[in-house]
């Protein structure tokens, strides 16, 4: 696990909030009188990339060589994905996280696995891999098949591992973040001491549940994180073809809350921002973050990408996560270009096995439809 630190940024946020006790006193005759003037100023968090090493984050040589394994890993697993569901072997939808490795991996390593709790939308595979769920489950589930994390039931959009606090994958754009509000409530409330980080795209965040999340979150004061990964396009549809206002972060401040904006390119800058956010997270004092990332493939295997030029998807390709970990990596001397080869061809070689896994798990049983539906034995499924 990653060490810990508050942030060393100066931090003018948003205006502190009080305690609820105080909000409650206010009465209606002051919240009712309009003054003669009123503005508001505030200040965010940025976490740049190049800006930190893995000292600054208290990090090890060999938890760095980690991290880059498992975004390779995270990278030749999507590939093997988009093959196999070229071969027909993966049906239904597939949404690919090729580019986006970074934020998966930088959160994975500054929170605690097990105990604190990861929800997403549907382009999931990489988060899920990043908090150790196997290849083979990642792949039997894609197949449709037992081995998978959900029992083949789910697919592609319903990565699931309640041992690794994995709790989705979930195909409805928006609908997922008031579950990842929920379960900052639960942690809160059984008071384990534990965060929940729920992940959504720049589409959805226009989406109205994710709004009233977000203000329960507030008022509650849940140790939640809401993070958007903005990667452009949505669907489609360019950020600012689709928003007033495209500054993410910026909206922390309608909820009189903590906001952040991190380099989704650069996992240390991803890490430190989690870093940060998790422990104040811890406090009580939720965070709305953006992460400014890119996607290399389409939304979808079917999209033909005519919203953005070549030339801008050649110009994206020197910003690669894993390219900018694998210099650092050389320049720092930490390991060697063969050792990089050697890593690279044993997460090729795990892939490959898991595509054999799913191929030779079995495909659930037909009967097993009517299992798993109810969580209570007293309310069975009737066929």
């Amino acid at each position: 696990m990653a060490k810990q630190t508050k942030s060393t940024s100066p931090r003018k946020t948003t205006p502190k909030r009080k305690p609820a006790a105080s909000k409650a006193a206010k009465s209606n005759d002051s919240m009712n009188v309009v003054p003669d003037e009123l503005s508001f100023s505030a200040t965010f968090d940025t976490y740049p990339a190049g800006k930190y090493t893995h000292e600054d984050l208290g990090l090890s040589e060999d938890q760095v060589m980690g991290m880059y394994r498992n975004m390779l890993l995270q990278r030749r697993f999507e590939e093997r994905a988009a093959q196999m569901y070229g071969k027909q072997k993966i049906a239904g939808f597939l949404h690919l996280y090729i580019g986006q490795e970074a934020i998966s991996t930088g959160t994975a390593t500054a929170i605690n696995i097990g105990s604190d709790s990861v929800i997403t939308a549907y382009r999931d595979h990489g988060h899920a891999l990043a908090l150790g769920m196997s290849a083979n489950e990642g792949m039997a589930e894609m197949f449709g098949k037992v081995g998978g994390c959900s029992k083949g039931k789910g697919g592609s959009m319903h990565f699931f591992s309640k041992e690794h606090g994995m709790f989705g994958g979930h195909g409805i754009v928006g609908a997922h973040v008031p579950v990842g509000v929920g379960l900052a409530f639960a942690h809160k409330y059984k008071e384990d001491g534990g965060v929940a980080i729920a992940f959504y795209g720049d589409g959805a965040a226009g989406q109205g549940a994710v709004h009233e999340a977000a203000n329960l979150m507030a008022i509650y004061e849940l140790p939640a994180i809401l993070v958007v990964e903005n990667n452009n396009y949505a669907m489609g549809t360019a950020v600012h073809r689709a928003f007033g206002q495209v500054e993410f972060s910026h909206w922390a401040a309608s909820y009189d809350v903590r906001g952040s904006v991190a380099d989704g390119m650069d996992v240390f800058a991803v890490c430190k921002a989690m870093q940060d956010a998790t422990a104040l997270a811890r406090e009580g004092k939720p965070t709305m973050m953006e992460i400014r990332t890119y996607r290399y493939r389409g939304h979808s295997m079917s999209d033909p990408q005519k919203y953005r030029t070549k030339e801008e998807l050649e110009s994206k390709k020197n910003e690669d996560p894993i390219i900018r970990l694998k210099a650092y990596l050389l320049e720092r001397k930490i390991t060697t270009e063969e050792t990089l080869d050697s890593i690279d061809d044993d997460v090729k070689n795990e892939v490959l096995a898991s595509v054999e896994f799913a191929e030779n798990s079995p495909a659930p049983d037909l009967d097993d439809i009517y299992n798993d539906v109810y969580d209570s034995r007293e309310y069975p499924f009737l066929a």
